[in-house]
C-alpha cells in the first residue's frame, strides 16, 4: 500500500529541501505518494493549523501529523516499517531540529 505524504513547505527553506531529499531516498524503498503544498496557500495554512505545524517543513502521513522541522530519515523509515499505509499515525507531530 502507498503512504500519502503531505509536505508543507515555504520558499527558500533549507529544511524543506532536506525533507525532499529524504523523501526521495525513502521513496526508493517504500511506496510514497508525495504532495507538496506551500504554507503560504490557504490550504497549506489550514493543514498546518490542524496538524499544529509550527514551522516548515511540516510532514503528514496519510493525513495525520507526523513531524515538522528537520526530517529524520531513520525515524521515518522506522515509522513506515511499523505502520501499515492504510492506518494513519495518530501521534502528535514530532519536532526535528
Amino acid at each position: 500500500m502507498t503512504t500519502v505524504v503531505t509536505l508543507l513547505t515555504q520558499p527558500d527553506c533549507p529544511l524543506c529541501e532536506h525533507a525532499k531529499q529524504i523523501l526521495a531516498k525513502v521513496g526508493a524503498d517504500h511506496p510514497l505518494q508525495v504532495q507538496e503544498i506551500g504554507l503560504h496557500t490557504p490550504r497549506g495554512q489550514q493543514l498546518a493549523l490542524g496538524a499544529r505545524v509550527l514551522f516548515a517543513p511540516g510532514i503528514l502521513l496519510d493525513g495525520a501529523p507526523y513531524a515538522f522541522g528537520r526530517l529524520s530519515e531513520r525515524a521515518l523509515r522506522r515509522t513506515l516499517s511499523r505502520t501499515p499505509a492504510t492506518t494513519p499515525a495518530t501521534a502528535a507531530p514530532q519536532t526535528r531540529k
